[in-house]
């Protein structure tokens, strides 16, 4: 079993951003785009077309991010935040094409700014 990523004896963190926005017109296409913008700007990476991930150092650092992500949310759409350690977060079985992978790793020391 893989031993968690720990920080100052804290257990890392992975933030998840999941949604569902409309892209019918226009102007909901530039705010979807938008705010996917915003998530990588915010230092999360893509999972999957609208699951996006971001490591954390703490859970009080992942609050600091929560609040980002709320307010970068469209007016129109859906946008569900999960929290996970890093050991859950390595239990993740991904399948692509048909052959198992592991799950992306924690980067190796966290930039906090």
């Amino acid at each position: 079993m893989p031993r968690p990523l720990v920080y100052g004896g804290v257990r890392a963190m992975w933030l998840l951003a999941m949604f569902d926005l409309p892209v019918l017109t226009k102007p909901e296409r530039k705010a979807a785009a938008g705010f996917r913008k915003a998530l990588v700007k915010d230092g999360f990476m893509m999972l999957q077309f609208s699951v996006y991930a971001r490591p954390c150092p703490n859970e009080e650092n992942a609050k600091v991010h929560v609040a980002r992500v709320r307010k970068a949310v469209p007016p129109a759409g859906e946008v569900r935040v999960l929290l996970l350690t890093d050991l859950q977060f390595g239990r993740m079985t991904v399948v692509s094409g048909g052959a198992a992978r592991k799950p992306e790793k924690t980067p190796p020391q966290l930039s906090l700014f």
